[in-house]
């Protein structure tokens, strides 16, 4: 029996007569947990796509960046990422709380390779993991179901030009996203956010719309 596919997986396999091939695939590629390649893969990548639900059944996909290294493999069966300062919605991380189950897909451009992870998630919130992410509000432990290699057939190859500016660097430190610099919003921020908006100088919104269009991220 299948882990992976349901009867709405299997309803269109049968529509389109690909039920022994994705069975072969199942059998041949998806495992339940990482192999010593794939840890190695992972902990090259400075990306990775992250899926959730939210407890309406609402699906969203963020995308989740860093420092090669920022995802790491604590075993063959579990991984953690942190997340770092955003815009205060916490729209993953509570959809995370109220519905454990999520998906990854991690994509390098430049090979181009894919692998996709599937499993439930914990926050953490404290202790010595949180304290490892310099920068995190929250940890992300992952306990992994399964976890397959993705054709790379359609991905594009790319060149990564340079990294975000934005990830905090081995003390936590960052320069305070341009957003939060916009005339109006100091309003909304923390003190911490609030002072450093005041030593790099305010942004209008056309200021801001002009910067994103030219790629100017800070």
């Amino acid at each position: 029996m299948s882990t992976l596919y349901t009867s709405a997986h299997r309803d269109i396999q049968d529509q389109f007569k690909t039920t022994a091939l994705a069975d072969q695939i199942e059998a041949a590629v998806v495992e339940s947990s990482l192999s010593e390649s794939q840890v190695k893969f992972i902990e090259l990548q400075s990306m990775f796509f992250l899926s959730t639900i939210d407890e309406n059944g609402r699906p969203t996909v963020s995308y989740k960046g860093g420092s090669p290294g920022f995802v790491r493999t604590l075993n063959e069966k579990s991984i953690v990422f942190p997340s770092f300062d955003g815009n205060g919605m916490f729209y993953s991380m509570g959809n995370i709380s109220a519905n454990p189950e999520v998906g990854l897909l991690f994509v390098d451009f430049e090979t181009p390779n894919r692998l996709r992870i599937q499993g439930r998630a914990e926050l953490v919130d404290a202790g010595p993991l949180l304290a490892s992410y310099p920068g995190a509000d929250l940890v992300v432990n992952l306990e992994i179901s399964q976890v397959w290699v993705n054709c790379p057939r359609y991905v594009h190859k790319m060149t990564k030009v340079e990294a975000s500016p934005y990830v905090p660097d081995p003390n936590g430190l960052a320069p305070v996203a341009l957003w939060k610099r916009i005339e109006g919003m100091d309003q909304f921020l923390s003190i911490q956010d609030k002072e450093a908006v005041e030593a790099a100088g305010s942004v209008t919104q056309e200021e801001y719309e002009q910067k994103l269009l030219k790629g100017e991220t800070t």
